[in-house]
C-alpha cells in the first residue's frame, strides 16, 4: 500500500487528517488479514499524533472479502510520520501477501467524512433524517442565544453570522457525535471495531 500524501500550503494552519482505506483479502486469507489489521491498529495508537482508527469488517455470512479502515491523525505531519514508521513498514511486509490487488486510499473531507465508511454509503433518506436532526438543534440554539443580540444588524450581516455559527456547530460539534452514535442504524450490515483513543483538547493523549 502506497502511503497517502496530502498537499497543503505552508501558510495554512495545521488541521486533522482523515483517510479512508479499502483492502480486499485474498481468498481464504480474511482471518489472517483481520488479525494483522487489528494488531497494527492497536499498536499504532501508541504513536503520537494518531487520534483514532475504525476497522469495518466484511458483513458476517457474506462472500465479501473487503475491509475498510478510517485513520485519523492530528495533522499531516503526524500522518506522514506514521506511514514512514517502522511499524507500518513491518505491517506492509507481513500483510502484503494477504491482500488482493492494491489498497484504495482516499482523503475524507467535510460531511463526507461523517457519512462514508470506505465504499459503503447509507441510504439517502437516513442521511437526510440525520442531517435534519443535527440542523434543527443547531438553528434553535443559535436563534435563541445569538439572534436576539443581533436584532439591530442588517439582515444580510445577521444571516451571515447565524449561518456561520450553525455550520461551525454542525461540522465540529454535532455531526461527529451524531453520526458516531447512529453508526449501527446508518449501516446495520457493518461489523465495526472502534480502536480509537481519546485525545485531549491540548492534543495530548490521556495516559
Amino acid at each position: 500500500m502506497k502511503p497517502p500524501t496530502a498537499h497543503h500550503s505552508p501558510n495554512l494552519p495545521s488541521e486533522a487528517v482523515h483517510w479512508a482505506i479499502s483492502l480486499v483479502a485474498k481468498e481464504g486469507r480474511q482471518a489472517e488479514l483481520d488479525a494483522r489489521l487489528v494488531d497494527l491498529a492497536k499498536r499504532s495508537l501508541d504513536l503520537p499524533g494518531v487520534t483514532g482508527v475504525h476497522l469495518m469488517r466484511p458483513p458476517e455470512g457474506s462472500d465479501s472479502r473487503e475491509f475498510h479502515l478510517h485513520r485519523s491523525f492530528l495533522n499531516r505531519e503526524e500522518s506522514r510520520r506514521f506511514y514512514e514508521s517502522q511499524l507500518f513498514q513491518d505491517y506492509q511486509r507481513e500483510a502484503g501477501p494477504l491482500i488482493e490487488g492494491r489498497a484504495v486510499v482516499r482523503p475524507l473531507h467535510g460531511f463526507e467524512a461523517f457519512f462514508r465508511e470506505g465504499a459503503a454509503v447509507p441510504p439517502r433518506w437516513k442521511m437526510a433524517v440525520l442531517t435534519w436532526l443535527a440542523v434543527y438543534p443547531s438553528v434553535l440554539l443559535v436563534s435563541l442565544t445569538v439572534a436576539p443580540l443581533l436584532e439591530s444588524w442588517p439582515l444580510p450581516g445577521k444571516t451571515a453570522v447565524l449561518t456561520m455559527l450553525v455550520v461551525l456547530l454542525l461540522a465540529w460539534v454535532i455531526m461527529p457525535r451524531l453520526t458516531r452514535w447512529s453508526r449501527t442504524w446508518l449501516r446495520p450490515e457493518l461489523r465495526e471495531v472502534h480502536l480509537g483513543a481519546p485525545v485531549a483538547a491540548d492534543g495530548e493523549r490521556p495516559r
